[in-house]
């Protein structure tokens, strides 16, 4: 019943610290950083605690703590030491590791401080698109590899979507005086948000009026809308659903909803490449990415 991974392999480590597996094994041997356990045909695996030390250790010898030093801590030194390296750390790269260890072990502390640190630095839209975007990329990549707790993803992802969700507030004023309202939604059954808050919040941030509705909404809820006068833009965003042998229907019915009205939708997502050779008669448009999507809004 439990499908939760526990146990890595030496190349889960490799993908998950960037640290490549012959280094690694030269750690465990010359200075016994990592205890590895075995199999019973003699393969080595290593516990989510070993894991936790490898990437604390990174962030340490990234940060001029030499190997042979690190050796001689404790492990409750070595995650003593490399909080302190992450709470006063630069940017970036740094940042991102530091994320990375907050997610792993659930420290919302870490996470919060290195974020608050960042802002001393950047706005918050050069903090999403260099250490946010790097970073969720990273995660999709641990999700490909079978490497990444789901309670994990949950975890980080929620904390990210709250610093969306305050930055947007931020912005709630000197909205246009527009004809044009921007209706923000994701399919049935997708939870993949952070790309449409993100943009949600880069429209809030140009002036626009926008109505975001979130998570899994049923079509038949856009006709709602038709009732004002305010011409609409309808924006959705395609992580997981619809699936691939759904997805035409799924564009169809958005077709004939929107089918002699002056509205459009636009939709964004990789999955959109699927539709590319499609030809609706309403005004229906693809991105693959929010990034490409707002480079001509």
């Amino acid at each position: 019943m439990n499908n939760i991974k526990q146990d890595f392999t030496i190349k889960d480590l490799e993908n998950i610290s960037g640290i490549k597996a012959h280094t690694i094994r030269i750690w465990e041997k010359r200075y016994n950083l990592l205890e590895p356990q075995r199999t019973d045909t003699n393969i080595r695996y290593y516990s989510h605690q070993n894991l936790q030390k490898l990437l604390n250790v990174v962030l340490l010898s990234k940060n001029n703590y030499k190997i042979s030093k690190i050796a001689k801590m404790s492990d409750e030194e070595i995650l003593q030491h490399s909080r302190e390296v992450a709470f006063t750390m630069a940017i970036n790269d740094e940042a991102i590791n530091a994320f990375k260890l907050s997610m792993l072990q659930f420290d919302k502390v870490l996470f919060n401080t290195t974020y608050n640190k960042l802002l001393h630095k950047k706005s918050f839209r050069e903090i999403f698109k260099d250490v946010f975007i790097p970073f969720l990329n990273h995660i999709g990549l641990l999700w490909q590899t079978d490497t990444l707790l789901p309670a994990h993803e949950h975890f980080i992802s929620n904390l990210i979507a709250q610093k969306i969700h305050l930055s947007t507030e931020s912005l709630q004023y000197g909205i246009e005086s527009t004809e044009k309202t921007y209706v923000l939604f994701l399919p049935e059954n997708e939870i993949h948000e952070l790309g449409l808050l993100y943009l949600n919040y880069e429209l809030v941030l140009r002036g626009k009026h926008t109505i975001y509705l979130g998570q899994s909404l049923p079509l038949d809820n856009l006709n709602y809308f038709f009732k004002n006068d305010r011409e609409l833009c309808f924006i959705t965003s395609l992580t997981i659903m619809p699936f691939d042998d759904k997805i035409d229907d799924y564009f169809s019915e958005i077709n004939s909803i929107l089918e002699g009205t002056k509205h459009q939708l636009i939709a964004v997502g990789r999955k959109t490449d699927l539709l590319r050779a499609a030809n609706f008669s309403s005004q229906i448009t693809f991105h693959s990415s929010v990034s490409d999507l707002l480079k001509v809004l």
